[in-house]
């Protein structure tokens, strides 16, 4: 199994508030690549928002076996974890997740 950091770029069309800032961190505990050698070395957020924009990246550490099964996987985190927090995917839609780096084989 391999450690990827795969970034999923998103659009928030509705306001969040810091409480659910804070709880959509607590369910994205453990993907967090700052966690990893190489999210430290980059110094990786898990979440981006851009100035001046609705846009955001969520940026997760995920273990899989390909690329493929990491974007799902981390794809179904940033998912789950929205939902969570009650953004529909109306509400926070998702781009194509990218693997950004590869921390470890």
């Amino acid at each position: 199994m391999t450690l990827y950091v795969v970034t999923i770029p998103g659009t928030l069309l509705t306001g969040l508030t810091p409480e659910a800032l804070s709880e959509l961190g607590r369910a994205l505990r453990g993907s967090d690549p700052r966690e990893t050698d190489l999210g430290a070395a980059e110094d990786l957020d898990l979440l981006t928002f851009y100035p001046d924009s609705s846009a955001f990246s969520l940026r997760l550490e995920v273990e899989a076996a390909d690329t493929a099964t990491a974007e799902a996987e981390a794809r179904n985190l940033a998912t789950t974890a929205l939902r969570s927090v009650g953004l529909s995917a109306e509400a926070a839609p998702l781009g194509d997740p990218v693997i950004t780096g590869i921390a470890g084989a």
